[in-house]
């Protein structure tokens, strides 16, 4: 839905905006919604990094981004949004910064004859956060101008280090700016396929009665990507791929398979709902740590920034449960690596075989059990698996599958960043983590760091299917 041209006009700062993420997700995204009309009329973005550049070479930046991502915007809307685009260079650990934006921000805003809403997008390192936080909120950027418009903040993950460092952050986060100020991003939640399992669950009789422990046998989680980390070295040394993908990414898919009914599609509910499931994560007894594969691809030490004794791992697969009456018995298989054979990151949910004049489901033969697949990537699709009759005499089965491709539509698929920065605008959490999602992940996962301290991984050979498991 596009804006009017009456909407209240928008400043969008952005944090780290010569960054990776920043030049390879988000300019892009902020062009879209600007092409799509999705902005209001009168909206300014203004990048801020230490570089020093000027507002025509922060746009030339700009530019040579979005080239890089085919679309189909007509060229004078895709000059229309540059001109929005503004730049500020300073170092964001210094106090002197923060009154230097806030004037700049003011004159910005004057220049406009507005008071214009700000949203505050950290595309930073983790460890910058806390003295974001504290300086935007000690300068007065985080009040509203006029106090009538609104300020907004949005973090990227991961959002701590483990369950202490998690708390205290969001303890200093919450104590600066309101709950909805606050917008906890991961954008895994925004993908088109993500969000259908919520329609396709709840608004299909055909498979919410057989939801639950009586009908699943088991959900499988991938999170599977050919690459190695390329030149993510320093970042993927203090995190790995636990911290990267397992304690925000398979977990909240997790929560969304999961969930119960919300009942309603408000915010306030779906949430709920997702803390309901992550609150009820069984935590692992001493064997299942034990059983837990830690795996690291064989050219990851040789890696840039990478230590040659390094540890660190870039594969894991574990099995969970959850404490709920819908789920319990059911194991939840959550695998994610780098350097694996395929691109795969799907949800797949295996269903018990049934006793049926076809067979026993205890019989020596082949086990017949349909599946349903969610999938994220390579292609946002759905796929059914089930058994027809062979051509032929006999009563001979074979698998068959309907699917159903979101690329196969005459709309443009969006990007999960534009699903965010909308929102954000919007001020729809929905789709954003409260703190205590984040908090039940971290209690979830932080035992499993622990015990993996100095544990040496499991070597697979690049571009395989990894570790034995």
């Amino acid at each position: 839905m596009a804006f009017s041209s009456h909407s209240e006009p928008l400043t969008i700062i952005i944090f780290g905006a010569t960054g990776d993420l920043s030049r390879t997700k988000l300019l892009a995204a902020l062009m879209d919604l600007s092409c799509s009309g999705c902005l209001p009329a009168d909206t300014r973005i203004v990048g801020v990094a230490r570089k020093e550049l000027t507002d025509e070479e922060f746009q030339a930046m700009a530019r040579k981004a979005i080239d890089r991502k085919a679309h189909e915007h007509p060229p004078e809307r895709v000059e229309e949004y540059l001109a929005r685009l503004r730049y500020l260079s300073g170092d964001f650990t210094e106090y002197e910064m923060y009154p230097m934006m806030a004037q700049y921000l003011q004159a910005q805003d004057a220049e406009r004859g507005v008071c214009s809403n700000k949203l505050y997008y950290l595309s930073v390192q983790p460890s910058l956060y806390e003295p974001i936080f504290e300086q935007l909120a000690h300068s007065g950027l985080s009040i509203p101008c006029a106090g009538v418009s609104w300020v907004r903040i949005a973090v990227e993950k991961p959002f701590g280090h483990d369950s202490e460092s998690a708390a205290q952050l969001d303890q200093k986060l919450t104590a600066l700016f309101a709950e909805e100020q606050i917008f906890r991003i991961d954008h895994y939640l925004a993908k088109e396929a993500m969000e259908n399992i919520i329609v396709f669950r709840f608004s299909n009789a055909l498979f919410e009665p057989s939801w639950n422990a009586e009908h699943i046998e088991s959900v499988h989680i991938r999170f599977l990507e050919p690459n190695g980390i390329g030149s993510r070295g320093n970042f993927y040394e203090d995190v790995g791929a636990l911290r990267d993908v397992g304690q925000n990414h398979l977990l909240q898919m997790l929560a969304f398979v999961a969930m119960d009914d919300p009942k309603s599609l408000a915010a306030d509910a779906i949430r709920a709902e997702r803390e309901k499931v992550l609150g009820a994560l069984v935590p692992l007894s001493p064997d299942e740590l034990a059983s837990v594969v830690k795996g690291q691809y064989a050219s990851y030490r040789t890696e840039a920034d990478v230590a040659e004794d390094s540890t660190i791992e870039t594969y894991f697969t574990l099995t969970t449960h959850l404490d709920l009456p819908r789920w319990r018995g059911v194991p939840f298989v959550l695998e994610a690596g780098k350097g694996m054979h395929e691109h795969r990151i799907d949800i797949t949910i295996v269903f018990k075989p049934i006793d049926s004049c076809i067979g026993s489901k205890d019989a020596s033969d082949e086990v017949r059990k349909n599946r349903l697949t969610f999938t994220m990537q390579p292609e946002e699709s759905i796929t059914l698996t089930f058994f027809a009759k062979k051509r032929g005499f006999s009563m001979a089965t074979e698998e068959k599958t309907f699917s159903f491709n979101y690329a196969e539509g005459t709309e443009r698929l969006r990007d999960a960043y534009e699903k965010l920065l909308l929102d954000c605008i919007r001020g729809d959490q929905t789709l954003f983590t409260t703190g205590k999602e984040v908090a039940a992940a971290w209690r979830y996962i932080t035992p499993i760091l622990r015990h993996w301290h100095n544990r040496e991984p499991v070597i697979y050979e690049d571009n395989t299917p990894g570790p034995a498991r």
